[in-house]
């Protein structure tokens, strides 16, 4: 467990809003180097590959939610926008950084609530309200921050009770550690594998959609997160945290690859859970799915408890579940193929 605490600290800590991922696609071509052919495509997607035969891809996005720089006012406050499906009930008060020429730190502005009136005390802000303060000047801030620059909220890395960790962008980081723990075991199997660390995924699966091109795969897996039970939620909607790995049931989804993956599980005892979707899934599977002539695309999800807050958390153990899914999988299907 400390191993993967270390590694999920080491992911999370690097800040790759939408569009502006080059800080985690230097990290992972980094630790991808020693397993295989590694490249990074114009979008930001980062590949590695090795091996020969059957064409398995492995995928999981590598940015995160954010805002955006859209202005700075004559009075010293920064306006944004979004990047991704921001939260806006979570914005007041919140403690973000502005990544410009170097990190400026700040806070979302709000009015306290001995100032608001009964209806303002109701309403969720509209993203043309959320201004940022700084403490600096107009001028001061035009030196440093420049329109399109990114925003993330203050980063957030927690160990909790037992196996649970609450950090920042474990969307979809968890899925990037399964993934990566994965590698050593796959590499010694005799087939292809390419894992697609994918971008852009928070602001409609625009890696997913061009990186998979052109690579002749034969089936492919993604790897997200997914909900987590919590009070409030219809429980018909969720998995349950701690639970293990949801595998992905879905009309877009190869129906064999699912069964195949339940049927994995029970065979190495490998925590699993359902996740039935009766369309799309809302992750690069639907994506890949439809890539050139079609790729046969399987789910697993990690449950994720307050996807898009400030304060996701997850089971390591249910990351862990993931990845023996995935080497199960594969070494299964390989043996299949090759007999």
């Amino acid at each position: 467990m400390k191993n993967t605490l270390e590694l999920l600290k080491k992911l999370t800590s690097c800040v790759a809003v939408s569009g502006a991922e080059e800080n985690i696609t230097n990290l992972l071509k980094e630790m991808l180097e020693p397993y295989g052919e590694v490249s990074v495509d114009p979008m930001n997607n980062v590949f590695c590959t090795f091996g020969e035969g059957y064409h398995f891809l492995l995928d999981a996005h590598l940015d995160e939610i954010g805002l955006i720089v859209t202005d700075i006012t004559d009075d010293g406050f920064i306006k944004v926008g979004k990047c991704g499906g921001i939260d806006l009930r979570m914005l007041p008060a919140a403690e973000v950084s502005v990544w410009g020429k170097e990190e400026v730190k700040g806070i979302i502005s709000t009015k306290p609530p001995h100032l608001q009136t009964a209806d303002e005390e109701k309403n969720v802000p509209k993203i043309s309200e959320i201004a940022i303060d700084t403490g600096y000047t107009k001028k001061e801030l035009q030196k440093l921050v420049s329109l399109g620059d990114r925003i993330t909220f203050k980063r957030n890395f927690t160990p909790l009770l037992g196996s649970f960790i609450s950090a920042s962008c474990l969307d979809d980081r968890s899925g990037v550690a399964a993934i990566l723990m994965a590698v050593e075991t796959l590499k010694n199997l005799p087939c292809k594998i390419t894992i697609m660390f994918s971008s852009q995924e928070e602001v409609g699966t625009r890696g997913a959609k061009s990186g998979t091109y052109l690579k002749k795969v034969d089936e492919a897996i993604s790897v997200d997160v997914s909900f987590a039970y919590t009070p409030g939620c219809d429980k018909a909607e969720c998995g349950e945290i701690s639970k293990g790995a949801m595998i992905g049931f879905s009309p877009i989804l190869d129906k064999n690859i699912s069964r195949k993956l339940v049927e994995v599980a029970e065979k190495n005892n490998i925590s699993y859970q359902c996740e039935v979707m009766s369309g799309r899934t809302g992750t690069n599977a639907d994506v890949i799915s439809i890539c050139e002539n079609g790729i046969k695309t399987g789910l697993i999800s990690i449950p994720e408890k307050y996807m898009h807050q400030r304060v996701e958390v997850v089971d390591i153990n249910d990351i862990k579940s993931v990845t023996d899914l995935i080497c199960a999988y594969i070494a299964e299907r390989v043996d299949e193929i090759n007999a």
